[in-house]
């Protein structure tokens, strides 16, 4: 009996030290000593704004009545700053990463003075174009290509800015200074030699309409707190333009042992088509004043088969009557050509004029159908309404 008696006694003691251990807490495993001698707590970084309060440790058991009630802060709650009525707005509920109302306010659409900002909110243009007229004035266009020819003039332009990137404009040059240059005249006077009339046709007003485009546009600031609208502008057009050419240039003419001067002589060779391409730069101060830096080419045909209306039929009639000594009222000449250019005498310089036909003759005796490119740069204001 005594073996069935030790079992009953041990299946009896299990229950109870089942129980005894779930009752007894639960003891923390001991580290390693070479773990606790090498691990260090991190130090500590002080902070400018004030850390939070640490948390309350949980408590081992939680009734229902300590979830219902809330626990007590142990700081006071400080008050909301106001931001201003233009702070940024952020929509996707991320806090902000400043909290002072000066660096949130907006400065030309843009916190510049937030440190926290890296991009600014692009604008749109200050004063639109669209639907506005533009009066251009460029008091100076000077030629900047003249190897044979020299030219400056003032010119004007009517722009209708039909959208705010696309404008219709017409547009007018005169050209009170178009003169043959230095080295082709030094040609002259040294070898008895001048650029062809494809090379040295002279413009000398000419008109035009096209059209004007701005493909790039932007702003820029000066004086610190002043903004300017600037703008990239590429135009081109067709139209007409007034030529003329150098027939003979200022000689002195000695007659009767006394000396008299003879300006140049220029001979008219009709108008020519005349093509338009250019590009430069608007600066707009304000809404209704701006100014204009341009580079302009006008291209214009450079074929000469007339001087005064004269054409090679002409010249070589009055040549021959020329040196037969007759008059040219019998000639058999187109009627364009202005015989009065061609003779008599001045009677303030007692130069012939008829000793100009062959001069003339040269000129339409090789035409040409070669283009010239005038290339100027046009500086100029203008007024917005």
């Amino acid at each position: 009996m005594r073996p069935f008696r030790s079992i009953a006694l041990l299946v009896a003691a299990v229950p109870a030290l089942a129980f005894a251990q779930g009752a007894s807490p639960a003891q923390p495993s001991a580290e390693p000593p070479e773990r606790q001698r090498t691990e260090r707590e991190a130090p500590v970084v002080p902070q400018s704004q004030p850390e939070a309060a640490p948390a309350t440790p949980s408590a081992p058991a939680v009734t229902d009545e300590d979830d219902a009630a809330p626990a007590p802060s142990s700081e006071p709650s400080a008050p909301a700053a106001s931001a201003p009525a233009d702070a940024p707005v952020l929509d996707t509920g991320e806090a902000p990463r400043t909290t002072d109302a000066q660096q949130q306010r907006l400065v030309n659409g843009a916190p510049l003075y937030n440190p926290n900002v890296n991009v600014h909110i692009v604008q749109k243009k200050r004063f639109a174009d669209e639907g506005k007229h533009e009066l251009v004035l460029y008091p100076a266009a000077v030629q900047v290509n003249g190897k044979f020819t020299n030219h400056v003039g003032t010119a004007l332009t009517y722009v209708y800015h039909l959208q705010e990137n696309f404008a219709l404009q017409v547009g007018g040059q005169y050209n009170w200074y178009s003169d043959e240059s230095d080295f082709n005249l030094e040609l002259i006077d040294k070898v008895r030699e001048q650029a062809q009339a494809a090379s040295s046709l002279l413009l000398q007003w000419g008109a035009h309409a096209g059209v004007e485009v701005t493909p790039l546009y932007g702003k820029f600031a000066f004086f610190n707190n002043s903004l300017a609208q600037f703008s990239v502008v590429l135009s081109g057009g067709a139209g007409i333009g007034k030529t003329r050419h150098l027939i003979r240039p200022e000689v002195a003419n000695e007659v009767e042992g006394q000396t008299y001067q003879v300006p140049a002589r220029f001979g008219d060779t009709g108008n020519k088509f005349l093509g338009e391409i250019g590009g430069g730069f608007r600066v707009q101060f304000g809404e209704h004043y701006a100014l204009r830096l341009e580079v302009r080419d006008l291209i214009y045909t450079a074929r000469v088969d007339k001087v005064d209306g004269c054409n090679l039929a002409d010249f070589e009639a009055l040549e021959a009557a020329r040196a037969a000594n007759q008059p040219f009222d019998g000639l058999n000449l187109s009627g364009s050509c202005q015989v009065a250019k061609f003779d008599g005498v001045d009677p303030k310089t007692k130069k012939n004029y008829r000793e100009d036909i062959i001069l003339g003759r040269d000129l339409v005796a090789e035409p040409s159908s070669d283009v010239l490119n005038n290339v100027s740069f046009y500086a100029g204001f203008s007024v917005l309404f």
